[in-house]
């Protein structure tokens, strides 16, 4: 078995290493998309490491990627091949895959990248599109070996997109009072099929080098709630499930259809043209926080291995970062200005991947001081758009140690909002520590 580490760990020590040079990097101004002066740097947790994993990192993390059928149920946690008690059998399921696309945030000049339409990093011939089966379980692994996954991002989804279908079915066997009958399922309401997986879905071998994406088709969520038995037989045997035949079973195994596949979240276009997007909620679960969760990570800055915490130092702005150990064994993280720069975003500690729910209320807090009292602003907004999703205030930081509390309630759902502490326009130096995002409601 190989030794996996998870993409945000070996991105760590890759920025880690970037960052030891003194070699200038543009930043994005957070809050407005343009970008920075070409004195802008970036630091990714910016801590002393005296023994970091003795692990060779690599110039590029090349991604393969691999599709199959699993009878297991979501609980289960080991993939499951088919029995012959299954009360439903998929013999043959192929799709056209057109494109693959990812989407991350940049803290590096990307020509012409836009956030919210990701960055297409392999796509198939228009004439010839790359056939992958389920049934058959297909790996590629040779046309994505172009792909480079550590390319100076901080990764959020991976995006898997499929061809229009033209006479596409998924042929079965369907288990009726003890006797499996076969069945043809029409795949014509689908088109332009994304499937984006979240990052941490994505599975590094460090050995091997490669980063692994299992698009998996979930048979017993595709069969979730379906009653096969009130299906009319055609004369050659065969149930027919399509916009003709067995309408009602068909509208129904279009909507188990995608989210069967499990990614983070789909986007697709129906045969009347109609766009649907959605959230797959057997995913959110392991993703944002519950009741009384912090849904920030190391918001208590004990771990260095981490890419949670980024400082971002740009429009003249310079500073530093350092942990303290109190004697207690809490964390303190210090950011020292040296240069305070012509903006309060100049100098910013961020936090992304923060999963909120539209409607949920949440509360943040941190406890926070400075050798200088002044305010500085805290805000919660998206790494897309820029725009502000939970919060935006001016807080007054004081000499000695003040706990900010704000409650929110997100006007979004995003997976991947962004934490921000804009402290800029001064040379001061800030002490933070136990930053969270507490989850209030369900």
């Amino acid at each position: 078995m190989g030794l996996f580490w998870t993409l945000a760990t070996v991105a760590y020590l890759a920025l880690l290493v970037a960052c030891s040079s003194d070699d200038s990097t543009a930043g994005i101004e957070i809050g407005n998309p343009s970008i920075a002066d070409k004195d802008s740097v970036i630091v990714v947790d910016s801590v002393e490491v005296k023994d970091p994993p003795s692990v060779d990192i690599p110039a590029a993390l090349p991604l393969v990627a691999d599709f199959s059928v699993d009878y297991s149920s979501v609980e289960e946690s080991v993939k499951k091949s088919a029995s012959k008690d299954e009360p439903l059998l998929l013999d043959s399921f192929a799709l056209n895959m057109k494109e693959v696309r990812t989407y991350a945030s940049y803290y590096v000049y990307v020509p012409n990248y836009n956030a919210v339409e990701g960055l297409s990093v392999w796509k198939a011939d228009s004439t010839s599109p790359m056939e992958v089966s389920f049934t058959d379980e297909s790996v590629v692994e040779d046309a994505f070996k172009q792909i480079d996954l550590l390319d100076g991002g901080y990764l959020k989804e991976i995006g898997v997109s499929f061809a229009p279908y033209v006479a596409d079915f998924i042929y079965g066997r369907v288990n009726i009072d003890g006797e499996l009958v076969p069945f043809a399922y029409d795949l014509s309401n689908f088109s332009n099929l994304e499937l984006r997986y979240h990052y941490s879905q994505i599975e590094i071998d460090s050995v091997k080098n490669v980063a692994n994406l299992s698009v998996i088709f979930r048979a017993k969520l595709f069969a979730k709630g379906i009653d096969f038995s009130t299906a009319h037989l055609s004369q050659d045997g065969v149930i027919y499930i399509d916009q003709k035949n067995n309408v009602e079973l068909w509208e129904q195994l279009n909507k188990n259809f995608v989210p069967s596949f499990q990614p983070l979240r789909y986007f697709y276009t129906n045969v009347n043209n109609v766009d649907s997007s959605a959230y797959v909620n057997d995913i959110w679960k392991g993703i944002a926080a519950d009741v009384n969760e912090n849904t920030l990570i190391n918001g208590n800055f004990q771990s260095p291995f981490t890419t949670d915490w980024i400082l971002v130092t740009q429009f003249g702005g310079k500073a530093d970062t350092s942990l303290i150990t109190e004697k207690s064994g809490e964390k303190i993280m210090k950011v020292e200005v040296t240069a305070g720069g012509d903006t309060s975003y100049s100098v910013q500690l961020i936090q992304e991947n923060v999963a909120l729910i539209e409607g949920v209320r949440y509360k943040c807090i941190f406890t926070i001081w400075s050798d200088i009292a002044d305010s500085i602003t805290a805000r919660i907004g998206s790494y897309s758009t820029y725009e502000t999703i939970g919060f935006s205030e001016h807080v007054m930081v004081e000499t000695s140690g003040k706990s900010v509390e704000i409650e929110f309630v997100p006007s979004k759902t995003d997976p991947f909002a962004r934490f921000e502490l804009n402290l800029g326009k001064k040379k001061r130096t800030f002490h933070i520590k136990e930053a969270k995002v507490l989850r209030l409601t369900k």
